[in-house]
């Protein structure tokens, strides 16, 4: 598979991540956290293990794994959510949702930290404009940051470096494959269940719309894309999907929209400007950078070193 399909793939789990908020609004975010942490994974990983049973591979295959893929695995899917959680719990959830998607903005520059890549100035340009209209779509001018929730953006700082690093550090461990994320989302299933024990009730979902939330969210943003994302970081254009990531609250903000659940705004048109110029920032404007006119006179033009790793 190419590295563009590898790289679209990857943007499924953009698309679904793009639920979460709508999916959310269903279960009327009666449930616990960590319950629905828990839930949430759990179904993620029966999901896996039903596609394995019907085609492969074996899932005691897929739970051998090196130590160091289930250290970075279930650090960072169960890590980014219990500083999340911690997080929302600390600060105001406006300012946590700012820092919290620094993320995508660190997997570019990350990544110049990888094996044969090159960080250009056409990425942090447009990762910069997108994190400018998504902090634009977020912001709702309701105070600012305050000094006395800094352990909640501290908190909200770790779940971008978390998720950022997770998703930098697997590109090292390409080997590893994607069927391999039903384990770990087991792991964090447990590590919910084990956290909700300890410091919540347990709530029971009331009809079948709450329950239709919770399913969904298994499914789509807990479940699918956790298993897209892997493959396209691994395989595809991670500085590209960085950049793109910042689609995710656009698509969340306009469903909402859509539902019923929120207004359109000026303020969202000049946001969805500002992420897709971004987008198309990062993704076309590398291409457009002109050739070195020197000529050598046996190879003949060389060709640009920094490359479209």
């Amino acid at each position: 598979m190419t590295r563009g399909k590898a790289t679209a793939i990857g943007g499924i789990s953009i698309l679904l991540w793009g639920t979460l908020a709508l999916l959310t609004q269903l279960t009327d975010n009666r449930i616990p956290p960590f319950q629905m942490l828990a839930m949430t994974f759990g179904i993620a990983w029966l999901l896996m293990l039903m596609k394995a049973l019907l085609l492969g591979p074996s899932p005691l295959q897929m739970l051998r794994q090196p130590p160091r893929a289930w250290l970075l695995g279930v650090g960072g899917l169960f890590g980014y959510h219990a500083c999340y959680f911690a997080a929302m719990s600390l600060a105001p959830a406006v300012e946590v949702s700012l820092l919290a998607y620094l993320w995508p903005l660190l997997i570019v520059i990350f990544s110049a930290l990888l094996p044969g890549q090159k960080l250009l100035a056409m990425h942090i340009a447009g990762a910069l404009m997108a994190l400018a209209g998504c902090w634009l779509l977020l912001d709702r001018d309701e105070g600012g940051f305050e000094w006395r929730y800094w352990s909640g953006y501290a908190l909200a700082i770790g779940c971008a470096l978390i998720w950022s690093t997770y998703s930098v550090a697997s590109r090292l461990l390409a080997r590893v494959p994607s069927d391999a994320v039903g384990g770990f989302c087991a792991a964090t299933a447990a590590l919910g269940f084990a956290c909700h024990l300890l410091w919540e009730t347990w709530v029971w979902p009331r009809g079948s719309t709450q329950w239709l939330g919770i399913v969904g969210l298994g499914l789509g943003p807990v479940g699918v894309a956790f298993f897209t994302w892997d493959y396209g970081i691994k395989r595809g254009d991670l500085r590209l999907l960085g950049v793109l990531a910042y689609g995710a609250p656009l698509v969340s903000t306009l469903l909402l929209v859509l539902a019923g659940y929120a207004e359109s705004s000026w303020v969202l048109a000049i946001s969805s400007l500002l992420i897709v110029g971004g987008a198309l920032l990062a993704a076309v404007g590398p291409g457009l950078r002109r050739p070195s006119r020197f000529v050598d006179a046996t190879s003949g033009p060389h060709r640009s070193a920094v490359g479209d790793q």
